[in-house]
């Protein structure tokens, strides 16, 4: 008998939630004053918090859908340019793929170094997460097929199969994601 697993339910149900909280917040960070001397933290000028904090309101909501044989990647870098999407939050993304193309990283201690990871073959689309920072697309995908789950940075080459679609949580213009996936403010 075949069983089916509601963890992608649970997973959407608990991202819905935390998203619902942060739409209606407001925009405000850390500043470098507050985390002077507590531990983990560089009291340099310059440096990162441990915990930086972006909110603000969702202004509106964009579901990309992408056509088979079309590449993920410039599927949603075409569709940021023509909504005019400054910064985002990439809230979900299901569909199939013919093939992947991701990279991940590959050691523990800096400079990072990334393992790039690429595979023909019949593959649902999970989930797809990430942000839209200043314009410029940063998502990680989750796929898998009957042997293997697996996930990464999206890379050019992940191709579309059957369909897939995308949904973002635009930001209002007082919402900057500068610096959030910067490994090197730290």
């Amino acid at each position: 008998m075949k069983t089916r697993t509601h963890q992608p339910i649970v997973a959407f149900l608990v991202l819905t939630g935390a998203l619902c909280a942060v739409s209606n917040a407001r925009l405000q960070a850390a500043s470098p004053a507050a985390s002077s001397g507590s531990p983990g933290e560089s009291a340099e000028v310059g440096a990162a918090p441990a915990v930086h904090t972006v909110t603000g309101q969702f202004t509106r909501v964009v579901v990309v859908r992408l056509k088979y044989d079309t590449d993920v990647l410039d599927g949603l870098k075409t569709a940021v340019a023509r909504e005019k999407i400054q910064n985002a939050v990439i809230l979900s993304g299901a569909g199939s793929l013919t093939g992947y193309h991701v990279h991940v990283v590959s050691n523990t201690t800096f400079p990072v170094t990334e393992a790039f990871i690429k595979e023909a073959g019949p593959f649902d689309l999970l989930t797809t997460t990430g942000y839209v920072i200043d314009g410029r697309v940063h998502a990680h995908i989750t796929f898998a097929n009957t042997q293997k789950t697996l996930g990464g940075h999206l890379e050019p080459g992940t191709k579309v199969f059957t369909f897939a679609v995308i949904t973002l949580g635009v930001l209002d213009e007082r919402s900057s994601l500068k610096s959030v996936d910067d490994a090197n403010w730290r």
